[in-house]
């Protein structure tokens, strides 16, 4: 039984990623030449088996990851273009970016986009002997392309809370390097992402919204330490001493280091940490026993 299909494309990249392909598949009876005609380069393959769903399946597969590794970020740069033209050329290049590392971040959604290209193009080649590569990409894969547009989206979006939490970083630390310090020093006790605020005398500040207004709070969330971060953007010190009894600094230490510049002195090893950390150490020596 002889089975035949034409692969049209006049992409060279795609013609000669696909001719290695297919010189190196492990289908057996499988035969390739390549012709140029009047419109297409052409890869003909002759398939001489009777095992016909192998040939398909073959055909499916390569062809798949042939429009992920051509088509994939051409279409994702298109999509962005054409949905968020009111971007500058350097944001789009920024959203481009993440679009890359989104597309690259997950195996498994990786495998997902293509076994959705590998569907469709399955049931297109069983009932034709023929495919126009840049025709199908255009008009047959809409749900992949949804899928693309969707990854946009997520990359528009973390793009917007990126800037703006970047124009709130910015407001405050203008307000904080316009204003004299009322407290010239404020320690931070940081552990478990929870923050105590203690004064110079090493006494607790209570940083609850009865205390401070809760002013300078913005819609962003910095984890469960805005009120510490409102008490001390009300106290305005002079230094802030952080002291990490985890060791680690997270987002809402790299948030205070933003914000406060070269206020902040960031501790691991002190009297003030040595304390907190026996006392953690008893607490949870306490929980085992």
């Amino acid at each position: 039984m002889l089975s035949s299909f034409c692969i049209k494309t006049n992409n060279k990249q795609i013609l000669d990623y696909l001719k290695n392909e297919f010189e190196n598949t492990n289908l057996q009876e499988l035969y390739m030449s390549i012709n140029k005609f009047k419109n297409f380069r052409n890869i003909i393959l002759h398939y001489k088996s009777e095992k016909i769903q192998s040939f398909y399946m073959v055909l499916s597969q390569t062809i798949a990851k042939s429009i992920m590794k051509f088509y994939e970020l051409k279409l994702t740069k298109k999509i962005l273009i054409s949905n968020y033209f009111y971007f500058s050329d350097i944001d789009r290049k920024t959203i481009l970016d993440s679009c890359i590392e989104l597309l690259e971040e997950s195996m498994e959604e990786k495998q997902y986009r293509q076994e959705i290209i590998y569907s469709a193009l399955y049931d297109y080649i069983i009932n034709n002997k023929y495919i126009v590569i840049d025709g199908f990409v255009n008009f047959r894969l809409r749900k992949y392309i949804k899928t693309l547009d969707e990854i946009v989206d997520i990359a528009v979006d973390k793009f917007v809370v990126e800037r703006e939490y970047n124009e709130f970083i910015s407001l405050l630390r203008l307000y904080i390097n316009s204003k004299e310090a009322i407290e010239p020093v404020v320690h931070l006790i940081y552990h478990d992402q929870e923050s105590v605020l203690l004064n110079k005398q090493k006494q607790i500040l209570d940083t609850s919204s009865d205390v401070f207004d809760a002013k300078y709070l913005s819609d962003i969330s910095f984890s469960s330490n805005d009120y510490a971060l409102n008490a001390l953007l009300s106290l305005l010190p002079g230094k802030i001493y952080v002291h990490l009894i985890d060791g680690e600094e997270d987002e809402f230490v790299n948030t205070l280091k933003l914000i406060f510049e070269n206020r902040i002195y960031i501790c691991r090893d002190c009297a003030i940490c040595n304390l907190y950390k026996i006392q953690k150490y008893g607490a949870n020596k306490a929980k085992t026993e």
